[in-house]
């Protein structure tokens, strides 16, 4: 019981910390206001993470990373990449917040605040990055062997293709705060994964 309570403390502190990282930045965060958030004393925050770096590094690691892979997951599952990849995508479009529209991509934000300041960080997000693309190669192999994908794509650059643009239309919609745009956007990427359609 002792260790399960020791869990589930720690996914606490893990998710108030996501959440100020989302809202203010990794900078941003103070630590005084993930204990707000979670009620809990010093004492018991330090007892999971030694310090600030710590608690960042493990957001990335346990939440984000964790999400990217449930999203490969959820890719491979589909009979069809070009589909599956489209229905991703429009899922996110249509389910996304008003604040996460204001907000942006979480990994994105914190890719552009601290990768050129921290190793820790820039090589944890590479880690996001390949994994993404990783999920989509396997993808789309899959595919060409089941004649849904053309045989003369690259599948590694199709892959950063899609992350890339993605990557940037959340940006470009993060800056205007347009939904329509976003819809927009991501129905020209779509557009551009049919066209990897034998």
């Amino acid at each position: 019981m002792v260790e399960r309570n020791a869990e589930q403390t720690r996914e606490r502190i893990l998710q108030a910390a996501f959440e100020e990282i989302y809202q203010n930045g990794y900078q941003g965060m103070r630590i005084d206001a993930v204990l707000k958030k979670t009620g809990l004393a010093k004492g018991a925050l330090y007892h999971h993470f030694p310090n600030k770096q710590s608690l960042g590094y493990a957001v990335v690691d346990e939440l984000l990373f964790a999400r990217t892979k449930e999203i490969g997951k959820r890719l491979q599952s589909f009979a069809d990449p070009i589909e599956g990849l489209c229905c991703i995508l429009q899922d996110f479009s249509s389910c996304l917040s008003d604040e996460e529209l204001v907000l942006g991509c979480p990994v994105n934000n914190l890719s552009q605040e601290m990768s050129g300041l921290d190793e820790g960080f820039q090589e944890r997000l590479s880690n996001i990055y390949s994994e993404k693309c990783r999920a989509i190669v396997c993808a789309l192999e899959k595919g060409k062997t089941e004649a849904l994908v053309r045989e003369d794509v690259v599948c590694e650059n199709a892959a950063c293709f899609i992350i890339a643009s993605y990557q940037g239309l959340i940006g470009a919609t993060k800056c205007t705060g347009n939904r329509g745009m976003l819809t927009a956007l991501i129905s020209e990427l779509c557009s551009y994964i049919g066209s990897l359609r034998p």
